[in-house]
């Protein structure tokens, strides 16, 4: 049920504009942190899944990133 309302969230998150909408940021990595953290609760389920997405959206947002890098979940 839980897991249900977080990807319900993340969806409309992305749906009206993700970071650049919110935060005015662009993501460094492909697939967006939204679009991984989806992934990885969705695979893992909600509290790994969750760690997965938060350690991510850690590394994300470096503004010495040149270029977007891929960082497909394990």
């Amino acid at each position: 049920m839980l897991k249900r309302v977080i990807l319900s969230a993340i969806r409309r998150y992305q749906a009206n504009g993700g970071a650049k909408a919110h935060f005015n940021l662009t993501c460094n990595f492909t697939p967006s942190c939204s679009e991984y953290t989806y992934q990885a609760i969705e695979k893992y389920g909600l509290l790994k899944g969750g760690r997965l997405g938060l350690s991510r959206i850690r590394r994300c947002n470096d503004p010495d990133c040149i270029e977007v890098k891929s960082d497909p979940l394990p």
